[in-house]
This record gives structure tokens, sequence and C-alpha cells, in this order.
């Protein structure tokens, strides 16, 4: 299992430094393609929209398929894409080039997500699943740094050339080393779409797009708050971003590993904490040390969301889980559209550098409020007769369900949870 997980943690590095890296690259995109800084800036938006079609796009396409031969196919198109913005001549081709890029992001992250809980021992997905993540977070603190250093000495494609070797080594290491995962017995569209009957996971999306959004209204004004607020100089902010990686990287373990215990809290726990340091870095930003702290903080808290409500999302799919976690994607996307429009809206206001903070507290606390809002209601309804065999995910406060394979040897474990 280590070995199949770290094959999609490097794919999951590649993609978090394509994601997350164009950001700093922005001023070299914009001086080689002769366009303006905002007009590349459109790159990060094309980029999005690639994820937000193509998670329910290519999920659908891939239902019924062997899972492997899926994460393996998606990855690759990750690698073409990365090769297309490579090679753009000129800017509307490279946005175009993104939009491809950004279409395997969810449908690769909904099937990994599937695939490493389904490599893992019952008490233990939450757990896999944050492996997996671990190269998205890590992209964070090594990948968005070195790729931006790079672009700068040796311009913006050298990076994307780099990207471009790392995905195609991820897309290898799928192939070698994830092991044969055939489709389930139950398969196809129609029968991933099942799962959205639920009011439970509709509820789990809303608790993402609502306080996720807080993590990204603090996320998008980061750069100026630090400045204008804290005082540091323009270069130092790059390593001050840093912790902002290594809070996830951190916040992934700890999330992962308090979600196999008792998921529902985790999940509620996670946006608490959240929302109170949000608020708290409205004061902090103030100083340097306290700012850095803060920074760290808010990484930390905001990505222990990640594995507990992706696992959440599997669970309360049941037997259809594929489209369904492709589609936490989505929201997390939609998540970030809507805190950086809000902290935008905020600061046209005339609020203030720390206002963005302040509107992501809100939002993270009224995450909060739907996550305890759908644990209620999950704890009133009657247990289900029959399961269908699925990807299981233990639930918190119930005894675990297994599939018919696993029934003798599962053993009685604690909750998970994700946000």
């Amino acid at each position: 299992m280590p070995l199949a997980l770290l094959a999609l943690a490097v794919t999951a590095f590649a993609i978090g430094t394509t994601e997350f890296a164009a950001m700093g690259l922005l001023p070299q995109v914009a001086d080689g393609l002769h366009v303006s800084i905002p007009q590349a800036g459109w790159l990060i938006s094309a980029y999005a929209l690639g994820v937000v079609i193509g998670a329910p796009l290519l999920t659908a396409l891939a239902a019924g398929r062997p899972r492997k031969a899926v994460l393996v196919a998606l990855a690759g198109l990750f690698t073409v894409g990365n090769l297309l913005c490579a090679l753009a001549p000129d800017f509307w081709t490279l946005a175009a080039a993104r939009l491809i890029t950004g279409l395997p992001h969810g449908a690769f992250f909904g099937a990994g997500a599937v695939a490493a809980a389904e490599l893992a021992a019952p008490n233990r997905r939450a757990r896999a699943v944050a492996v997996m993540f671990s190269g998205l977070t890590v992209s964070n603190i090594v990948g968005v740094p070195a790729a931006t250093l790079l672009g700068q000495h040796l311009g913006w494609r050298a990076t994307m050339l780099v990207v471009v070797v790392i995905a195609a080594a991820g897309t290898l290491a799928i192939a070698r080393l994830v092991p044969a995962l055939p489709s389930p017995a139950q398969s196809g569209l129609r029968h991933e779409l099942r799962a959205f009957r639920s009011g439970q996971l509709w509820l789990a999306l809303a608790t993402v797009v609502v306080g996720c959004g807080g993590f990204f209204a603090c996320y998008s004004y980061i750069a100026p708050l630090l400045t204008e607020v804290s005082g540091y100089a323009t270069g130092s902010v790059t390593l001050v971003l840093a912790l902002f990686g290594v809070g996830m990287t951190i916040g992934n373990v700890l999330g992962g590993f308090a979600a196999d215990r008792a998921l529902r809290p985790t999940v509620c726990a996670a946006f608490v904490l959240l929302a109170a340091t949000l608020a708290l870095f409205a004061v902090t930003a103030h100083a340097r040390w306290s700012a850095a702290l803060t920074v760290l903080l808010v990484g930390l808290f905001g990505f222990a969301i990640v594995p507990p409500v992706q696992t959440l999302v599997m669970q309360k799919a049941r037997s259809a889980p594929t489209l369904a976690s492709a589609t936490v994607q989505g929201a997390f996307n939609l998540a970030n559209a809507q805190g950086a429009y809000l902290g935008g809206l905020a600061l046209d206001a005339g609020l203030g550098w720390t206002s963005p903070t302040l509107v992501g507290s809100g939002l993270a606390a009224s995450g909060a409020l739907v996550a305890v809002l759908a644990w209620a209601l999950d704890r009133r309804r009657p247990a289900p007769a029959a399961v269908e065999p699925a990807v299981v995910v233990p639930a918190e406060a119930e005894p675990a369900v297994v599939a018919p394979a696993e029934a003798e040897t599962a053993p009685a474990a604690a909750a998970m949870t994700t946000a």
C-alpha cells in the first residue's frame, strides 16, 4: 500500500505545483506574452474552470471502467496539458491549454481518494486519503517556491517543462505500483448519480462550499496583508507563505488521523478552530512573529478539513462514491471563488487589509453550523436495513459498515470525518 499511495501523491504534487505556481509567475507570463498582469490572471480562472467542468464530465465518462486505468488516463491527460502549456505560442493558446490541464484535476482526486480508501484497511482509510493529498500540501512547501524561483531565472516555460517531467513520472508510477482496482460490480453513470439522492451528501458538499470559503477569503489576499499590515518585505512573503504549506501538511496528517477515530467531531472541530484562528488573525497580523505563527495555524486548520470531508462524502455516497468524491473538488473551487469574491467586497468597501480574515472567520463559522446540523440530522435518522457493497468508510458513532468480503476481518473501528 505505501508505494501505491506514494505514486498517487507524486501526481498530486505535480497538480498542486501547476495550480499554485501560476500565481507567482504571472509577471513573467505577462511579460513573455505581452499582456497585462490582470489579463494573465485569467490563466488561473481558466484552470479553475477546467476543474469545475472536468470533475463531473470526466468522472461520468470513466464510470464503469477499472480505477487504475482511469487514474493512468487522467494523469496522462494532465501531463499532456502541461506540455501544451509549455509550448503555447500565444496567450489564448496558453489559456486553452490551462483549461485542458485543469480538466483531470477533480476527477483524479476523486478517483484517487476512492482508490486510496480501497487500498487501506477499513480503520485507516482517512489516513490513506491524507497520504495521497500530502502530495498537494508538500507542493506548497517545495514545489511552488522552487517553481517560482526557477521561472524567475529561466522563464515560465522551464517551470512547466519540469512539471511535465514530474507528472510523467507520476503517471508511470501509478501504472507500475498501483495494483489492479477493477470497477465495482454495480457501475455506470446512472448508478453513480444515485448517490446524489442522499440529503447528507448535499449537506457535506454545502459544508465545503460555505465553510472552506473562509480559508480562501484569507489566502487570496494574504500577500498584501503581510506587506501592508505585518510589515514584511515583498521578497520575504514567499518564505512566510511556505508556512502555509507546512501548516497544510501537518493539518492533512492530523485531520486524517483524527477522522479515523471520530469523523463528524473532526469536521466540526476543524471549522470551529479555523473560524477562531481567522478572527484572531485580524489582531496578530500587526506583528511579524505573530502573523507568521497565525499563517501556520490557518494552513493547519484549513487543510485538516480535507481528509475528513473527502471521507465523509465517500461514506454518504455509499456504493457509488467516485462521482461524489470528484464533485468535492468542484465544491472546493466554488469555495475558492466565493471566498475570494466576498473578501474582495470587504476590501472594496474600505474595511482594510485585515477584513478578509474576518469575512473568512464568518464563513468558517457558518460551515461549522452546517456541519453540526448535518451531524444532528444524521444521528436522528434510523439506521439503514441493508447497504450495497461499496468502498466502506466507518461511521463515527455507528458500528462500521463493511462489504461482505470484509465482514470477518474488518476491526470494529472508531469513526472518521472529512470537511
